[in-house]
């Protein structure tokens, strides 16, 4: 009973404590010294605003705006990434800018504008190389991820001799890059341990259109969606010989086509234990694949069109959030029974979601509210709303060590 007793006052002598520290923050809109966040890399993440251009710093062990970065460009198509010991932020803006942001110090340490319209990037195994998938002028550029300075200039021109916008790019061990293009309908691999002379492997005919991809989380398979028709592009790296084929073809087949709204997303958080859980293009439907065989094994009735499909850490969920007109909604999947467990409208325009690194909660924003919203994934309780000025991306430094993200 003493040691209980002596429990239940360290619990709440520690809850003292976190209000304490609350009440002390400094302001979200301050620039701090290295010291304020108190905490490790581990606890830190950032939001894009995306309609002021800036990143705002969180604490996700206590959820909470640590500050703000300012002078980010256009950010309404952003990501980012982590380098290896997780304290810069690599940000891609649409308007083709790559800028590094120290998390600890609050402040922009670097920034090129490398193209006229970037969707998204990736970073090298070893931390050494940053790569920026480019829709104007399409192709990958390549920069050293201590100086931003350029190492390579891949132009992405199919075997129709026209370039092509780029999308899907993801890191593969080795220093290779792995991305698809979309006017083409191929997919290159840019081998860049020698960086001065890049490697390329280039699938043809990979099916029309691929919009996305994702790589699984062992790293073995890369998987795009195409938007030009039904079904998935494959391709088995760990194959002596890989090469493309396709899956899920005809999905839809015998239906009408519908209007899409706005393209899924594909990344490699869609995978819980052997199943993927992977957005159907126009339809109200998540599919389920077996990883295994790459076969359809189920299709789950959703409220609308899909666009992120995001597989908790341990895999027991899968959260989804949806296109207009339903995108004020976010429903939960039981991977286990394969049922939609739990339908929340945590506010307008939900375009993201993030999972803590454990999974024990879930990060959403919701554009048109203003808001971010932190939500316990055991008892679907809203834990926290952070406000935060037309928020879109959420990423937590957690990425930092998974292959794909």
């Amino acid at each position: 009973m003493q040691r209980r007793h002596w429990l239940r006052a360290a619990a709440g002598g520690a809850a003292l404590l976190g209000l304490a520290g609350c009440a002390s923050a400094p302001s979200p809109l301050s620039a701090p010294s290295w010291a304020a966040p108190s905490a490790g890399t581990g606890d830190l993440g950032v939001v894009v605003e995306r309609a002021s251009g800036r990143l705002a710093i969180v604490n996700t062990s206590e959820p909470r705006v640590l500050g703000r970065v300012d002078g980010l460009g256009d950010l309404s198509h952003a990501s980012v990434v982590f380098s290896r010991d997780a304290a810069s932020a690599f940000v891609f803006g649409r308007d083709g800018a790559l800028s590094r942001v120290d998390l600890l110090q609050m402040k922009l340490t670097g920034r090129v504008m490398q193209a006229g319209n970037s969707i998204g990037g990736a970073i090298s195994q070893d931390g050494r190389l940053v790569a920026a998938q480019n829709y104007q002028p399409g192709g990958i550029k390549v920069f050293d991820a201590r100086t931003l300075a350029a190492v390579a200039d891949i132009p992405a021109v199919g075997a129709d001799g026209k370039p092509s916008r780029v999308v899907g790019l993801a890191d593969l061990p080795g220093s290779r890059f792995i991305y698809a293009l979309f006017d083409a309908g191929e997919i290159w691999i840019a081998d860049l341990s020698e960086p001065k002379a890049p490697r390329l492997t280039k699938f043809r005919d990979v099916g029309r259109q691929p919009y996305d991809a994702l790589v699984t989380p062992n790293g073995r398979h890369y998987i795009a969606g195409l938007f030009g028709e039904d079904g998935l592009s494959l391709i088995d790296l760990w194959d002596d010989a890989p090469r493309a084929r396709r899956i899920l073809a005809g999905y839809g087949r015998g239906e009408a086509p519908l209007p899409v709204f706005k393209m899924p997303h594909l990344r490699g958080w869609a995978v819980a234990g052997r199943h993927a859980y992977l957005p159907a293009i126009g339809r109200h439907e998540v599919l389920v694949v077996d990883t295994e065989t790459w076969a359809e094994v189920d299709r789950i009735a959703v409220a609308g069109q899909p666009v992120f499909v995001m597989a908790r850490p341990d895999g027991r969920q899968v959260w989804v959030n949806f296109a207009v007109p339903d995108y004020q909604r976010v429903q939960v999947i039981d991977t286990p029974s394969r049922r939609v467990v739990r339908t929340l409208e945590p506010g307008a325009a939900v375009l993201h979601l993030e999972f803590t690194p454990r999974g024990e909660a879930v990060w959403i924003s919701s554009r048109d509210a203003n808001r971010v919203s932190v939500v316990d994934t055991a008892s679907f309780q809203t834990l926290a709303q952070l406000p935060m000025e037309a928020p879109s991306g959420i990423f937590f430094t957690s990425r930092a060590g998974r292959v794909g993200l």
